[in-house]
Parts: C-alpha cells; structure tokens; sequence
C-alpha cells in the first residue's frame, strides 16, 4: 500500500512538474509585442472601440466580404481564401478577433459574443463598407449577433461549421477551470505549446493530413505575442459557457432573420455536427445550405477547392 501511494504522489509530482514546465516556456515564449510582430501585409485599423488588425485583399471598389476566424485562429488563416476572392474581383478582408491575432486587447478582458460583435461593427463602420459577412466557427456566434444587432450593416450571411448552440450543454464553468491561474496552466500545456499543436488541430479534422507544417506554422504566428497564453485563459469561459441572454442565441430570433444567408458544413464534423448546421438551415428563412462531403470542422484547409466552390457559389448569388 505505502508503495502504491508513493508511486502515486510520484506521478503527481511529474504532472506538476511538467505542467509548471510548460507554463514556464510559454512565459519565457511568449515576449512579442503586437506591433513589432503584426506581418507587414496586414494594418491595424482605428475603430471607435479599439484597434483592429486586418489583412486585405482586392480592387478597393470590389464588393466587400468581410472574413471572421475560428478559435484560437486568426486573419493570417484565410490568406488562401483571401487570394481567391480578390482574384473573382471582391474586397476581400479577414480581421482579428481578440484576444486572437494581432487587434489591440479589451482593456477589461471582456471577449464575450456581444462585445465581439460591437467590434465587428465598429470595423464596419470606420472601413466605410457594407460587407459580406463569412464567418467560421465560433466566430459564427460574433457575427451573426453583429447582423441581429444591426442587419443593415451587412449584405449577406455565410455561416462555415458554425459553433452556435442553441441549447448549451453547459450554463456555467466547471469548478475546476474557474481559477485563471489553473486555464493559464492547460492552455499553456495544450493551445500555446508547440508540441501539442498538430494533434490538437487534428482532434477538429476528418482529413488529419491537412494538418500540415504550413497549416501549423500559420496558426502558431500570434502566440508568441506577450501575455497570449494569459489572454486566451481570459477569453476561454466564452467559448466553454455560450450565451443563453443574446438574439443569437434565441432560435426564434433566426426565424426572423431577414439577410440572405448561406450555410456551408463538413459532412464529418464532430465538433459541430451536421444536424446543428441543418437546424439553422430550418430556422433562417430562404437560407442555403451546402454539405461538404469528406471533410471535418475547417473546410478551408480539409478541402480548399471544394470549399472555394462553395463559397463562391454562395457569394455569386447575392452579388447582383
């Protein structure tokens, strides 16, 4: 019995061990400031909330299609899809969500769906466009309240495997993740460590070969911006507990939603499943909705071509 009991206090101590190992690295990773690391074909713009970093694409004249990123992605994630929709001749721009990326962060450490999508609206207004609004993932929550906050401020809807519970699994955090210093301690051992990164990718994807060292290496840019692991860890309540106070979160709400709307899924995605995207497909009037066959939760990277298709398909229709 003393054996075992020591061979498990050994086993703890190892797991501390390491735990505080990767929480030390990230410290000791994690220096850059923003505006020396922010790549040089992106711009931070003034908003009236606070500065947003965007990269953009296309004739200045073209119609605007404004791109939101998933968890923990970021701008730099739709070069590809940025590059093809400045080829067609649209405006193309992708912006950071903080504390993601490169946008300056909340003052406050508010990063929840409505303060995420008064940013998305601000960005709208200081870049004078009326956008056509394309959405990943969680991003999804941000931009549809943006568009059921102010619908007049965008000409259409694409959602892409949008993270929008309607009926959330969880109301409250789990006690054990509500010390910020215990988050900062898992996300520097999974999010923020560079060791974990192409598996934790994968755990999203149907074809894991996408996760690829490009793939990774794109993704991996903002972390070593000061404080991202600290941020993230603030940031993290608001993609574990989603908002039950909000339109968007309200499935009466899209039965009401007026904007042309286009859905796009991944047939074998496990993190949204189909039947979420079919269910939105339901509720929103005069909606589209494309299957993606083979592929999981990031269509962009599993299968870009099918997904360019897609998209542009979907763009094509509410361009006159």
């Amino acid at each position: 019995m003393g054996f075992v009991l020591r061979t498990l206090l050994g086993l703890c101590l190892l797991v501390a061990l390491c735990l505080g190992g990767f929480r030390l690295a990230a410290d000791l990773r994690e220096v850059e400031a923003a505006a020396d690391a922010a790549p040089p074909d992106g711009r931070l713009v003034p908003t009236a909330l606070q500065g947003i970093f965007a990269i953009e694409r296309g004739p200045v004249d073209g119609p605007p299609v404004l791109l939101i990123h998933g968890s923990v992605g970021w701008s730099g994630s739709w070069r590809h899809t940025l590059d093809v929709l400045a080829e067609q001749g649209y405006r193309a721009v992708a912006i950071d969500l903080p504390p993601m990326g490169y946008s300056d962060r909340d003052p406050v450490g508010d990063y929840g769906r409505a303060a995420s999508a008064a940013r998305i609206l601000a960005f709208t207004q200081a870049a004078g466009i009326t956008p056509h609004i394309v959405a990943h993932s969680f991003g999804a929550g941000a931009a549809v309240e943006a568009v059921m906050q102010d619908p007049t401020a965008f000409a259409s809807l694409t959602i892409i495997n949008g993270a929008l519970p309607l009926a959330p699994a969880a109301t409250q955090l789990p006690a054990l993740l509500r010390p910020v210093w215990l988050r900062e301690t898992l996300i520097s051992a999974t999010v923020t460590n560079p060791l974990a990164s192409r598996r934790l990718l994968q755990a999203f994807l149907y074809r894991k070969e996408a996760a690829t060292d490009d793939v990774l290496e794109v993704l991996a840019q903002p972390s070593t911006l000061d404080g991202a692991t600290e941020a993230l860890a603030i940031w993290l309540p608001t993609l574990l507990v989603p908002p039950t106070d909000l339109p968007s979160a309200d499935s009466t709400a899209y039965a009401a939603l007026d904007l042309p709307t286009a859905i796009i899924w991944g047939a074998e995605d496990t993190t949204t499943p189909l039947s979420q995207g079919e269910n939105l497909h339901a509720l929103i009037p005069n909606s589209t909705l494309a299957v993606l066959s083979d592929v999981g939760h990031i269509p962009m990277i599993e299968d870009p071509a099918a997904f360019d298709a897609a998209l542009l398909a979907a763009l094509a229709a509410f361009t006159p």
